[in-house]
């Protein structure tokens, strides 16, 4: 459950602010008139050369009184305007905090993007060269020359993982474009697991999916993008899992927002990397190039939704995209 705190208008939190001092002139004046009728009941009268002047001396002191209270409560007042003035002056520097570094970030991104792009195209084509060369050295070597062999696949290997490394390079630095559609969630599941099958056999992974009420809910949604999400965050929940492990998916619809869950039976995300996480060459795999979960919250974003992260119930990593049902149909750096 949410729940929502609202913020008084402007002109409403200044009416409180202002309204002490009249409150204690108010309690002035009454606690005058209480003291003038408590003299009155027991007997006590003031005169003057005659003349009752009770109403005279009750006057004065309860604007004595009055005076005293509207000045109390102007302090108190002064109190609470100052108090006010640093939550505005608080929260507007804590607004300008966090643009000043989305700015950095974004300007940091593009840089980066840039980068890697160029970085890209420069090596891409050498590598396929090599690729190339190699795979012809292999196929010339003698046959029982084992260590020839086996260093060409070496090679080979070894430059199929520098191009996929290109490859998320290139997928960083490129706007993303959003074509969304009417898509279900179960499709997108089953062509998730299906792409991850061989992984889950390989580790022996079970699998817990959604209740098929879950399932038949759709949404708009570019599926391709969302798929390669999917896949990327299976992927990781899979390795984090283990040999024997269990990767759980589920699926729900609040509101106008659908919710995805990829979620792990692993040792979790410490709280202290879960903001790292999304940054791009940040990874705690020992051969991960550190851009999946960073391009994959580019996706979501495009979307116009987000991307968390957080603790699964019992232990593990619990990764939550949460996307609009009608997402803006925009391009997205």
């Amino acid at each position: 459950m949410t729940t929502t705190h609202t913020t008084p208008p402007a002109a409403a939190r200044a009416g409180n602010i202002g309204s002490a001092r009249w409150i204690g002139a108010a309690a002035g004046i009454s606690i005058a008139a209480v003291d003038t009728l408590t003299m009155r009941a027991l007997g006590i009268s003031f005169a003057m050369n005659g003349r009752d002047v009770g109403l005279l001396v009750g006057a004065t002191f309860g604007s004595s009184l009055a005076g005293l209270g509207f000045l109390l409560g102007w302090v108190i007042d002064g109190r609470r305007r100052d108090r006010e003035q640093s939550r505005v002056i608080a929260a507007q520097h804590e607004a300008i905090e966090a643009a000043r570094a989305r700015l950095v970030q974004s300007e940091k991104l593009a840089a980066l993007g840039q980068l890697g792009a160029t970085i890209a195209h420069e090596v891409r084509n050498p590598l396929a060269v090599i690729r190339s060369a190699a795979q012809s050295l292999g196929e010339g070597v003698a046959a029982g020359d084992a260590d020839g062999r086996r260093a060409c696949q070496f090679i080979t290997a070894e430059i199929d993982r520098l191009t996929s490394v290109v490859g998320s390079l290139l997928a960083f630095a490129r706007p993303i474009r959003i074509e969304p559609r009417p898509v279900a969630v179960a499709e997108l599941f089953d062509d998730a697991l299906l792409l991850a099958g061989p992984e889950l056999a390989r580790r022996q992974v079970h699998v817990l999916r959604p209740p098929a009420a879950d399932t038949a809910l759709q949404f708009q949604a570019d599926a391709d993008l969302v798929r390669q999400v999917l896949v990327g965050l299976l992927s990781n929940a899979i390795e984090a899992a283990g040999s024997g492990g269990e990767v759980a998916l589920a699926a729900r619809r609040r509101d106008d927002v659908m919710e995805l869950e990829v979620a792990d039976s692993g040792p979790g995300v410490p709280t202290e990397l879960r903001a790292r996480i999304f940054e791009p060459f940040f990874t705690t795999r020992a051969r991960g190039t550190g851009l999946g979960l960073p391009i994959a919250r580019q996706i979501v974003e495009a979307h116009g939704g987000r991307l968390e992260v957080g603790e699964r119930q019992g232990g593990g990593a619990r990764f939550l995209v949460r996307l609009p049902a009608t997402p803006r149909a925009a391009i997205a750096a």
